[in-house]
């Protein structure tokens, strides 16, 4: 199919000629629309896409679930690709070098927050796609599901040597998703219980990094059928249902901490029983609706309710070499462009085991090529 363009979208008429799949209204149909991505500037470094993560956050966007979308959206925040050119003052890559992008592309880079290595939690984020760019003239900008992409150097990560670009680019978000929260609330230290609520896209990287810290993993699923592979393919110690009662009250005051990875609209406050005293519960899943617990439930035990957002670039590249010298990557399933629209309808019915990656390199062309 030949790229179209768009006339409203806010992109540079100078610059990169690429091609980017698009959603043009709230139906969520992605298709080839012709972008431009900006000259390589001083500190930038320009990269060629070979694969691109499928995160349920792009089908949220594509669909306006959020209400924040603005169209032609072109998703995607999981990049693993090679770098092609590199501005005059980049220091850290050159030509060639295997990297990746993750969920943001620029910040004030100036605040405490940034100084600290806590890009993430920047006033003046800005996202990987669907987020006005100051530095870039306040253009939208326009995620992974394309060629090439052009980004800041302070926000591009190496891959370590040997780790596959198609199974490694979901711990771009996947991967630092799960493994801050166990790094900041004390959950990578050998011989403590981490539960896992929901063994999806994020749920099974969790039990993967747990077990990489030395951990005891205990994953609890609304799915009985999941307990075989919990167990035997991803080597968690004990699987709990969450709909079995019985199960649940066995498991009671048993785990330090644990990781709720889940974004349908389920209660949180039976997961907190399952904590031990001083036990806390980090949420990165993103449920629509508003969470609702017990006072009680926090009080006794001295429990704690926390959330997590990604994680700095320091992080990020710490965790991808962690994951390196551990042998952590995602289970995937590669797809071609013709059927990401087809993975979208699976991934809304959670058909996938355990993310889609788009092979952008070989199926996704210039209009040139």
């Amino acid at each position: 199919m030949a790229p179209t363009s768009a006339a409203k979208q806010q992109q540079h008429t100078t610059g990169k000629k690429a091609v980017g799949l698009a959603a043009l209204d709230a139906s969520g149909h992605l298709a080839p629309l012709a972008i431009t991505r900006r000259s390589t500037g001083d500190d930038d470094v320009a990269i060629k896409i070979l694969y691109c993560g499928v995160c349920h956050s792009d089908l949220h966007s594509i669909k306006n679930e959020w209400h924040n979308t603005t169209y032609p959206i072109v998703p995607g925040h999981e990049i693993a690709g090679v770098v092609t050119e590199v501005g005059k003052k980049v220091t850290k890559f050159k030509p060639g070098d295997r990297v990746g992008v993750g969920c943001m592309v620029n910040s004030c880079q100036s605040c405490d927050v940034c100084a600290a290595g806590f890009e993430n939690h920047c006033r003046g984020i800005v996202f990987t796609y669907n987020s006005a760019d100051p530095a870039d003239g306040g253009s939208i900008t326009l995620g992974g599901y394309s060629t090439a992409v052009v980004v800041h150097e302070r926000f591009v990560v190496r891959f370590p040597d040997g780790m596959p670009l198609d199974r490694g680019a979901p711990l771009l978000c996947a991967g630092i998703t799960v493994y801050s929260p166990m790094k900041y609330h004390g959950l990578n230290a050998p011989g403590k219980h981490v539960g896992v609520v929901g063994l999806g896209g994020l749920g099974h990287v969790a039990v993967k990094f747990a077990r990489a810290f030395g951990m005891k993993v205990t994953v609890i699923s609304s799915s009985p059928e999941k307990r075989q592979e919990a167990l035997e393919r991803l080597g968690a110690d004990a699987f709990v249902v969450s709909k079995n009662a019985d199960e649940m009250k066995a498991a009671g005051s048993s785990l330090d901490g644990i990781i709720n990875t889940v974004s349908a609209n389920v209660p949180v406050a039976p997961f907190m029983a399952l904590l031990k005293p001083n036990g806390k519960m980090i949420m990165v899943g993103l449920p629509d609706k508003a969470l609702e617990i017990p006072p009680f439930d926090l009080i006794m035990g001295n429990k704690t309710l926390a959330g997590s957002c990604i994680g700095g670039m320091r992080d990020t590249q710490e965790m991808l070499d962690l994951a390196a010298e551990h042998g952590v990557t995602a289970d995937v399933e590669v797809i071609g462009v013709d059927y990401v629209n087809t993975a979208m309808e699976r991934l809304a019915k959670a058909d996938v085991r355990y993310r889609f990656v788009i092979d952008i390199g070989n199926t996704l062309k210039n209009s040139s090529e």
